[in-house]
């Protein structure tokens, strides 16, 4: 596709969202609300309302400028189609660049993983509550789930992103709507009651890799900034800060709305048990408030919630494992995508049969490692990679770097 003339670009940009713009807002959005923000209320109200309060601050400038700079680096590659392991191994060198698509394609694994332990969990959980009936055996639930999500995956990108569509407008209304049907059964907590300097930062400290997760669509970075410089040729970097600003605004807007509403309908102590259950925010309210809205549509927004999220992570995922196995080994592409299928298909599969606690791997594991690919190695890109030079000297640089050791230091934590 030829790029745009400098006429059409000027008077382009002095429009509102383009519906090209907007599908790719929501597409972002759709992989960001999945379990990560399903269990954000869980993880970080069970300590009270003062460190949600602080997150919330730190949640939009941390959204939006790391999005910002992995998408930087990966537009600042000279090849118009090249993705995040092209553009590694083209700035870093074959070693380093390996080394880094590695940690890429985990930063994602887990993620996926994740979704099918969700999503099992939230329809075993429907199954039992909500219809009072026996679920299957969770080998056999688990399986026909993974396989219709990967099964969708299969298609196209454009029924991709349809599909995206399909699942998130309603998502995003539904989330409002909830959000607001749950403000009569808040409870104003007592500001007075602070916790101790010590707590508060242990909170805060782990508290920051789980925002991370929650707010992440680092999985679809890649194929929306290639996406970008395809649709709007030298124009992409300005197209790629706006379409990602107002993707940051709608999800501070509609997810914090959600999270705040979730934590003051709940004490800590049920907050407390939700985690202990291993179950998303939706699926505890379901289960434990005599409310038939909420018992109807909290496991639906669960399910499309995990689903749409895990579209996103399946194309990042793909794609980095299709890249890694490509560029160093002799296998065609044909057979490396059957063979990243198959190996996504099994792992998720596995993970969704023996159940591990979605919290941890999300604290010990998910949130640092996606921390060290988006907020630390643009930065370290930016420093030293000549075409990012434009970038350099800036306080968000050090901001971004700074939220990203906390996050990458968390890990040192939770292993003692």
């Amino acid at each position: 596709m030829p790029y745009p003339n400098a006429e059409t670009l000027s008077n382009h940009n002095k429009q509102n969202l383009t519906k090209h713009d907007k599908t790719w807002i929501i597409s972002l959005f759709g992989t960001a609300v999945g379990a990560g923000i399903l269990f954000l209320p869980i993880n970080i109200g069970v300590s009270g309302l003062w460190p949600l309060i602080v997150m919330a601050l730190l949640a939009g400038p941390m959204t939006f400028l790391a999005h910002r700079g992995l998408a930087r680096f990966i537009l600042s590659s000279q090849q118009p189609q090249a993705e995040f392991t092209d553009v590694v191994e083209e700035h870093f060198g074959h070693k380093f660049g390996l080394m880094i698509s590695v940690l890429y394609f985990l930063s994602i694994f887990p993620i996926l993983m994740i979704y099918g332990v969700g999503l099992t969990n939230t329809v075993e959980s429907f199954i039992v509550h909500q219809l009072q009936m026996t679920p299957p055996p969770r080998i056999l639930l688990s399986g026909i789930l993974v396989t219709l999500m990967i099964g969708v995956m299969l298609t196209n990108e454009k029924m991709v992103l349809r599909a995206f569509e399909i699942i998130v407008y309603p998502l995003v209304f539904i989330l409002f709507g909830l959000s607001i049907y749950l403000i009569p059964h808040w409870q104003m907590p007592d500001f007075a009651t602070v916790p101790s300097a010590s707590d508060f930062g242990k909170t805060l400290w782990l508290a920051i890799p789980t925002t991370i997760f929650a707010f992440s669509h680092t999985a679809a970075i890649s194929s929306f900034s290639v996406a970008q410089k395809r649709h709007y040729g030298a124009q992409a970097s300005t197209k790629v800060d706006y379409i990602l600003k107002h993707t940051s605004m709608m999800l501070i807007t509609f997810v914090l709305l959600f999270v705040f509403s979730c934590v003051l309908s709940l004490s800590p102590a049920q907050l407390a048990e939700a985690k202990v259950q291993n179950i998303s925010i939706l699926s505890y309210l379901a289960n434990e408030m005599n409310s038939s809205v909420i018992e109807s549509l909290g496991p639906f927004i669960a399910c499309i919630a995990i689903t749409s999220s895990f579209f996103g992570h399946f194309l990042g995922g793909r794609e980095s494992l299709n890249g890694i196995i490509t560029k160093h080994t002799n296998i065609t592409p044909k057979l490396a995508n059957k063979l990243t299928i198959a190996i996504l298909f099994i792992s998720v599969w596995y993970a969704a049969v023996i159940n591990p606690s979605v919290l941890s791997i999300m604290e010990t594991f998910s949130g640092p490692v996606i921390a060290m690919i988006l907020f630390i190695m643009p930065m370290y890109a930016i420093r030293n990679i000549e075409s990012l030079k434009k970038y350099r000297g800036k306080i968000s640089n050090a901001f971004v770097t700074v939220i990203g050791l906390i996050a990458i230091s968390a890990i040192i934590f939770n292993l003692l």
